[in-house]
Order: structure tokens, then sequence, then C-alpha cells
């Protein structure tokens, strides 16, 4: 008997499907939002595993109603979101039932943005419970499938083998930089010569994962280009300007700094590259930019990372100007359909920063970096990997996988409740 007669035949039936469906749309919504989440500055490591326990329960809800909850799941996967792909493929891999896994592969491999699903699913469960499955996707001839089991293999910071120098020698682009990527998150200092040599990659996405790896293990030799890349406005150019400003001399990175505010066009990139650099002598040229609306929120973050202060809770919070809009608009005419890329963010107060700053300021010393309020150290970058938001977690995670090397780049996008127990 289909669903669809069970329900018409039974009302009791229909009140279980509709609850079982809500776990499945639940479950899609709430990976969708942990995927901002995990880089947002106003998360913890303890609200991420709080938003991810909401994301556990629903995934529960659909484990216990059984094949029901596969079938609406399997319903979902027409939809062609990355969240249905991933609540469909966490059933189906827990399952091991192979008509299930070949409907969400199937699916997921229709593009990058839906395998991201599949790939997040393979990574949300336990490494022990589908080693076994991302070692068969290793070993597949499609190359989108050893792509995806590379990328499950780097976000448990597992070893794939031999599959990862298989990889970066692919004429498949995408997997060719996805293997490039994983051998700075690994931390594979033996196959640092390899990410040099991609440098030169035909292919500009290889290129930028290989500099990243490269730059990550030691490699100065690729900062030039690292730079290149922070200034384009690109989806890796975050990450690009991140590492630079951490792997560069602090003489080298104050010289760009100012290089940067000299040009409107990069003058944002220059507030930010000031709070990573960490140097007290910058906090009154980013004070000086809190009173342009554009640089205010993103000036204040650099200087809350940079000194450790909470423009919240230590009320050095200011209003939004008048008239300012960032973002899409209500106007159809608006061309401008970015998102707001500091939404998040508190407006500082430059009159009651600056104020703090005067009290403060003898705590600091001039030429030392620091994060938070505090001079970085392997203690401190620790606590703040297990204490601090996201967006710090992740400077902190970086900033260990520097001094330390041949060590894993910690995954501060993994699940909460695993993370909190690996830091333990």
């Amino acid at each position: 008997m289909s669903r669809v007669s069970t329900m018409e035949s039974d009302p009791l039936s229909g009140v279980i499907e509709k609850i079982v469906s809500q776990h499945a749309e639940e479950a899609a919504f709430l990976w969708t939002m942990r995927e901002r989440a995990v880089g947002a500055q106003h998360y913890s490591l303890r609200s991420v595993a709080k938003l991810d326990e909401r994301l556990e329960a629903h995934l529960d809800g659909l484990r216990l109603a059984g094949e029901p909850g596969w079938e609406i799941c399997k319903e979902a996967l027409s939809l062609e979101g990355p969240g249905e792909v991933f609540a469909a493929a966490v059933l189906a891999f827990e399952s091991g039932r192979e008509e299930w896994i070949t409907a969400v592969i199937e699916v997921a491999t229709k593009s990058p943005e839906l395998a991201r699903g599949l790939v997040s699913a393979l990574g949300w469960i336990p490494h022990a419970q589908v080693k076994e499955r991302i070692q068969k996707h290793l070993q597949s001839e499609s190359s989108t499938l050893k792509r995806i089991g590379l990328a499950a293999s780097a976000i448990h910071r597992q070893d794939p083998g031999s599959a990862l120098k298989d990889a970066l020698s692919s004429s498949d682009v995408r997997l060719r930089a996805r293997a490039l990527r994983a051998i700075g998150e690994l931390g594979r200092t033996d196959l640092l010569e390899a990410a040099k040599a991609g440098v030169n990659d035909a292919d500009e996405a290889s290129r930028c994962a290989a500099a990243w790896s490269a730059v990550l293990l030691g490699d100065m030799a690729s900062i030039p280009y690292l730079q290149l890349i922070a200034t384009q406005g690109k989806p890796s150019s975050q990450n690009a300007m991140e590492l630079v400003t951490r792997r560069m001399s602090s003489s080298q990175a104050k010289a760009w700094q100012q290089e940067l505010a000299g040009k409107a066009e990069t003058r944002r990139l220059a507030v930010q590259v000031s709070g990573l650099i960490g140097d007290p002598v910058s906090i009154p040229w980013l004070i000086d930019q809190m009173s342009a609306p554009k640089l205010a929120r993103i000036a204040g973050e650099s200087f809350a990372i940079l000194t450790g202060a909470d423009l919240v809770n230590d009320m050095l919070e200011g209003k939004k100007p008048e008239g300012f809009e960032a973002g899409p608009t209500d106007n159809p005419e608006d061309e401008d359909v970015e998102m707001d890329p500091d939404e998040n963010l508190p407006w500082p107060d430059s009159a009651l920063i600056q104020k703090w700053w005067g009290k403060h300021q003898k705590d600091f010393m001039s030429g030392s970096r620091y994060l938070l309020g505090r001079t970085i150290s392997i203690d401190w970058l620790q606590h703040v990997l297990r204490n601090g938001r996201q967006r710090h977690r992740a400077v902190a995670a970086l900033e260990l996988a520097i001094r330390q090397p041949g060590t894993a780049f910690f995954n501060t996008s993994a699940p909460g409740f695993r993370q909190q127990y690996s830091l333990k």
C-alpha cells in the first residue's frame, strides 16, 4: 500500500506524515542556516553546537520514521537544494542501502553546489561509520565521486592515502583543485613541493588552492600571488587575505596595509588587515575609519579582534547612520543585489571607543601582535579555539596551523558537538 493511500485511509498516518515532513524541511533549513553560522561573527562554538543539536534532533525524527522518512527525503530531492541533499544523504549513508545512496548521488552529482550537501553529510556522520564508503568514492572511476571522497576525508582530517597524490595529476580541474587544498588542510608538509608546483597550474582555482596550501606550509614565494587574489573580490579572497597577512613578516604586512589603505577600492581590505596584523599602532587609524558608514562595522570588528573589546557588552555600540543602506533594497530599479557583508556586526560609537582606548592603551605595546587583547601564544590560541566566536576561532586555528607545521588545520566548521569533544 502506498503512503498516499495509507494517509487517506488513516487520519493518524496523515498527521505523522506531516510531522515527518516538518522534520525533513527543518533539517534542510537548519543545514543552510549552519552554513552561514560557522563563519559568522556572532556565533560561538557553544551556539554552533546548539544549532547542530537542533539539526540532529530533526535527523533523529527522520531516522525514527524509517522508510517513510526516507521517502519524504527522496521526494524533497526534486527541489535540488543542498540542504535537502544533506538530509537525504545522512539517512542513505547511515542505512547502507545502495538504492537510497544511488538516488542521492544521482542528484548530488548534478552540480558542485548540490555536491556540497553530500560532502557535508559524509562529514556529519562519524568517520568510522562512513570510512568504507569514502574509500569507495576515492577508488571510483568518476572524478566527481573522487572529489567528494577527497573532500569528505579532508573534512574529517583523515589521510585519503594514495588517492590524494593521484588526484594532484588528474585532468579534472575540480578534483585537482580539491587535492591541492587538502594538502594544506591535512598539514601534508611532505607534499609541499607539489603545492608549490601547483601555483603554476593552468587552472585558476587550482593555482589559488595550491598557493593557499603552499603558503600555509611555509612557502614564502607564493605570498605575492595570494596578495593578488586577496584584492580581487573573489570567494577565495577572504581566505587568501587572512593567511597572507599572518604569514608575512610584520614589516611586510604593515607595508601592504598602507598600500591598501591608499586606495578607496581596497580600503576595506586594509581595515581587515589591520586587525589581523594585531599591532596596536594601527588603532588610531582604525578609529578614524569608524566615521565612514561603509567601513564602520568592519573597523569595529578589527578593533575588537585586536583589543578583545566587546562592542555590545562593553557598551561601545552606536546607532546605524540615518539613511544608510547596505545590500539589496526594496527598490526594483536598484541593481545592487549584494548581501550586506557586515549584517550581523554592531555599529561602533567612535567617541566611546576613543575613550575606551584612552583607558586601556597602557596595556598594549606597539610592535607586539595581539589577538583579542592578549599577545599571541599557543596557549592563548587554544583558549580562543575553545571559547571564542567563530571568526575569532578561525583566526586561532589558522595561526595554530602556521605555528605547528605538519599538523592538520583544525576544522571550525565541523559539527559543534564533535569539536567540543575534541577540544576537551
